[in-house]
């Protein structure tokens, strides 16, 4: 009953298969919270599939609903051990986005977990039912080889986050003492690359924007009209480079920190993203001059144009459209207020002689931007029982580049949050051909069976966070 016992279970445990078995079984509920259809089958992945799971290791589980009418339920699993020890709060989510089926290589079903050498494909092994299968499965093996956790532990898994967890704030305030914990450790994203291991500390926030210029009804005739009549896509791409240069630079200073703090550049020194073979190349030049590509990823903004239309792109016709819109996306680091976005959006377009554009808020929730201190003890902690499970030191980074709404655990619960995720940039996720690496899935159980390990012993308790 040792350490180096539990983490050597936690590599028989994926080495026989059974942890794949888990996977495929969980891959194979077409969990769409994007689709009405999906509903149904978001039910059944907390309730047939997870509760049992959870029951099994004996956890007391409850699945309730959302505040939000219609959003998918939000399953609680709770193993209170002993009051007086530290108490874990874990996080996952078992909705996926579209399967897009017909789409994926070689005919492969997104609801059927496929091997390819060390991939794995299959609608959300990435994101996140691996992810959060790790973790599960790396206390079930503490519990199995110590008898116990050694800590109390509380686990929430939603079905509502590639909605962009509606409710999950709310959720989080009115089940507060429920979800009292001493610390997050959960898992969700890529790594700073597939070798390296990566330790996070928070997200960029994300809001989405439309940009709708209407300036008549229907469309008409090119070559009786052209050269009198405004053209709407024309005229919203001038108004889009006025936001956004052609490199990538924003223009609007109101959509950017006032500055990345020194505590920030100097933990991302040693996280520059390198591509593996497969993944694009950075291109060098895009994106605020004068930061590194970290600090572009990690400590800065960026506003994205996700997609643009006007007239009919399918079937194009000789005549000026009427209408033309835009979705952009502002991805913003902590210190940033979202909410000014839109007025400081308006302000501009009026200044540059867009009055007639208008910008809204593409979804009614933004998930908001967190960052945790590098230096706080959990961070510490968790850094040095990764580095001595693996023998080489995680990255830490204070926030990945996407979003997460993890400001649900830092805000409203007050939680230091750890984020160890188990896949890497590459991964395809949300597109087709979604897919995790063994080799990450292996050392995902073995470094989360030697934090669990590490938490329940008693030297946990003198972080000063219990």
């Amino acid at each position: 009953m040792t350490r180096e016992s539990a983490i050597s279970r936690a590599t028989r445990h994926f080495d026989e298969g059974r942890f794949i078995a888990d996977l495929a079984r969980r891959v194979a509920i077409p969990t769409e919270s994007q689709r009405p259809e999906g509903r149904p089958h978001l039910e059944a992945y907390l309730r047939e599939e997870m509760a049992v799971a959870f029951q099994a290791m004996g956890f007391e589980v409850d699945i309730l609903p959302n505040p939000v009418e219609g959003a998918g339920p939000i399953l609680l699993a709770e193993r209170i051990e002993d009051p007086a020890l530290p108490t874990l709060l874990g996080y996952g989510h078992g909705d996926v986005v579209r399967g897009l089926e017909g789409q994926w290589r070689e005919g492969r079903s997104p609801w059927v977990l496929d091997q390819a050498g060390d991939r794995w494909y299959g609608r959300g092994c990435a994101d996140n039912k691996a992810q959060h299968s790790i973790n599960m499965a790396a206390m079930e093996t503490v519990i199995a080889e110590r008898g116990r956790l050694g800590f109390n532990a509380r686990f929430m898994l939603e079905t509502g986050e590639e909605m962009g967890s509606p409710g999950l704030r709310e959720f989080c305030e009115r089940h507060r003492d429920r979800l009292k914990a001493d610390v997050l450790i959960a898992s969700d994203g890529p790594r700073l690359s597939a070798q390296k291991p990566t330790l996070y500390l928070g997200s960029r926030g994300v809001m989405n924007l439309n940009f709708t210029l209407d300036l008549r009804e229907g469309a008409h005739h090119s070559g009786n009209w052209g050269g009198l009549l405004a053209n709407p896509g024309i005229v919203l791409a001038h108004a889009l480079a006025s936001i956004v240069t052609r490199d990538g630079k924003v223009l609007v200073p109101g959509l950017l920190p006032d500055a990345i703090p020194d505590s920030i550049r100097e933990v991302l020194v040693d996280c520059a993203p390198r591509p593996e073979p497969g993944e694009p190349s950075i291109d060098e030049g895009w994106g605020e001059p004068g930061l590194t590509t970290a600090e572009k990823l990690y400590a800065w903004n960026t506003f994205e144009v996700l997609a643009y239309r006007t007239g009919n792109p399918d079937n194009p016709v000789n005549a000026i459209p009427g209408r033309a819109t835009a979705t952009c996306q502002v991805r913003f680091v902590a210190g940033c207020d979202p909410r000014t976005f839109v007025p400081v959006l308006r302000a501009h377009l009026d200044a540059h002689g867009y009055p007639m554009i208008e910008v809204t808020p593409a979804r009614a929730s933004f998930m908001q931007a967190t960052r945790m201190d590098p230096k706080d003890p959990w961070v510490q902690w968790a850094a040095e029982s990764m580095e001595r499970t693996l023998g080489t030191r995680p990255a830490i980074l204070p926030n990945i580049g996407g979003s997460l709404p993890n400001d649900c655990f830092a805000e409203v619960l007050g939680l230091p949050t750890l984020w160890v995720p188990h896949s890497y940039a590459g991964c395809s996720q949300h597109a087709p051909d979604e897919h995790v690496l063994g080799p990450i899935l292996r050392e995902g159980l073995q470094m989360m069976t030697g934090l669990f390990w590490d938490l329940g012993e008693k030297g946990a308790i003198r972080l000063g966070h219990a």
